[in-house]
């Protein structure tokens, strides 16, 4: 096997272990959240975006903290990968 062939096998699989474990992180957090009875909701994509663009506007004001504009933005992509 040559050695461009090899670091191609070595690349494909990180990249499906790592998918995998997106895919179990997403799962895990879903069920956390079914089990503390959160209902997360669902919003179409461009309001997502509509949202994201609007927390990046407050921050860029001043209006919140890096911590707040953090945490909401987790929340908001946590919405998009759901």
């Amino acid at each position: 096997m040559s050695q461009a062939r090899y670091q191609k096998q070595v690349r494909e699989r990180a990249r499906r272990e790592k998918a995998a474990a997106k895919k179990e992180r997403r799962e895990a957090r879903q069920a956390s959240a079914a089990e503390n009875g959160e209902v997360q909701q669902v919003a179409s994509q461009p309001e997502v975006l509509a949202e994201l663009a609007a927390l990046h506007d407050t921050f860029a004001d001043g209006a919140i903290e890096f911590e707040e504009f953090e945490r909401r933005k987790h929340e908001l992509i946590a919405q998009l990968d759901g």
